[in-house]
């Protein structure tokens, strides 16, 4: 028997109120949080679990979906207090969280650096500076498409590029729950593609979704929105629906 605990992390950033819901997995061997939020985020995830009665001292693993900062900024601050826990990224990510390669998302913010306006440039300075300041860890376990593990009563890795070329999503199989990183955001109550300027590839973000249609989903978790449950196909059908009218 295992557990899926969503949490909400709610906190102000850049003077703005934003929630993101990392997810924990856990079971009586493993506890596995899949992605750790912005940097020095790791106290406010384990006051946030221990609220919902989570030992997080038991923490054995953490995924991340994809480099971008909000989902691994807090990563080398969780595995310097937790020497033990074994991070795992998809094969093409791990470069970039190791820092063997330069972040992608920097990349392509110093990209539009020479096409924004003077006022519009002394935010981008800021942000490339936040960018370059993300700590780098090693990964411990590349992970590929169709991965399956035995741990939290089975879970499966799904590649889902197009917000990154590296992202994955995983399908745990007991709660029919599919985590989602940033594969599908919630907007206004409805599933979505992430926004277009944070997506490098929006093709490979339609092909991504499509493959949920092949898995029993009752709910999905969406690192920025939470939980989506209802009529998940259907409401999967309409983001591609919606994305094939915006392409013409």
């Amino acid at each position: 028997m295992s557990k899926i605990n969503v949490l909400d992390i709610s906190f102000d950033f850049s003077g703005q109120s934003s929630t993101i819901y990392p997810v924990i997995l856990e079971d009586e061997n493993e506890m596995i949080l899949i992605d750790c939020g912005y940097p020095n985020f790791l106290s406010l995830i384990e006051e946030t679990a221990l609220a919902k009665n989570i030992n997080i001292k038991k923490l054995s693993k953490i995924i991340i979906t994809h480099h971008d900062y909000d989902h691994m900024g807090a990563l080398a601050e969780f595995k310097r207090k937790y020497p033990k826990l074994k991070v795992l990224a998809s094969e093409e990510d791990a470069q970039y969280i190791d820092g063997s390669k330069k972040s992608l998302r920097l990349q392509q913010a110093e990209n539009i650096y020479d096409f924004l306006s003077d006022h519009e440039k002394v935010e981008a300075d800021y942000f490339h500076k936040m960018l370059q300041s993300i700590e780098s860890c090693n990964v411990d376990i590349k992970l590929k498409d169709k991965y399956y593990f035995d741990w939290c009563a089975g879970i499966e890795i799904i590649a889902t590029p197009g917000h990154m070329p590296g992202h994955i999503s995983i399908y745990h199989k007991e709660s029919k729950s599919l985590i989602t990183g940033d594969a599908l955001v919630i907007e206004t109550g409805e599933l979505a593609i992430a926004l277009p300027q944070y997506t490098l590839d929006l093709k490979e973000a339609k092909k991504s979704v499509e493959k949920f249609l092949n898995y029993d989903i009752e709910r999905i978790i969406c690192y920025h929105g939470g939980i989506y449950e209802n009529g998940i196909n259907d409401a999967l059908r309409k983001v591609l629906e919606l994305e094939n009218k915006e392409a013409f």
